[in-house]
């Protein structure tokens, strides 16, 4: 006569797989949920920005014959100063944006001793005011015109000159309470 046990053991076989080919369906059914959610609802994702950013005006700056403090002035401590090659120092910039790079530059300044020899960097460097128009896009706007920060010597001869400050309007009042002096302790 068969135990109660090898009477069990298919239908505990077959409900054990037919659970797990409606879990497997369940799976394939809930990715395929969350890839239409995350089409429809866009995740943000963090601009990483990464190394030194070297621009036109800055390599206009380094040339031949400057020392490495001078360097460090202008393009700030280089990425890579590697001890295997001490005359060389790498500045590299990538900037990733939604998971994709979408701007990479590599400067390599080469020194003799302790002066720049040569500048290695690409010619597509960016000016300053494109590289902050290319990091921000939501400013499709025109740029901002550039700020007078000096009077021409007509404007400055139409400026008022200041009354003259009398002596009394200059002396300091004093306090109109007096205080005890203070006693030593």
């Amino acid at each position: 006569m068969p135990s109660l046990f090898t009477l069990r053991l298919p239908l505990v076989a077959l409900t054990l797989s037919s659970c797990g080919l409606l879990l497997g369906g369940c799976t394939t059914a809930s990715n395929t949920a969350v890839d239409t959610i995350s089409r429809v609802i866009s995740v943000y994702k963090v601009d990483v920005v990464q190394g030194n950013v070297v621009t036109r005006e800055q390599i206009a700056a380094v040339v031949p014959g400057k020392t490495r403090a001078e360097v460090r002035d202008v393009l700030g401590s280089p990425l890579l100063a590697d001890p295997f090659h001490p005359d060389r120092w790498d500045y590299a910039f990538s900037l990733k944006r939604d998971g994709k790079v979408i701007q990479r530059r590599h400067v390599v300044v080469w020194f003799d001793g302790n002066v720049v020899k040569q500048v290695d960097a690409p010619a597509d460097l960016p000016s300053e005011r494109e590289f902050v128009t290319s990091i921000n896009p939501s400013t499709g706007q025109k740029p901002r015109p550039e700020p007078k920060l000096a009077l021409t010597d007509a404007e400055r001869a139409a400026v008022p000159v200041p009354a003259a400050v009398t002596a009394a309007a200059s002396a300091p009042v004093s306090p109109s309470r007096s205080y005890p002096p203070l006693e030593p302790l």
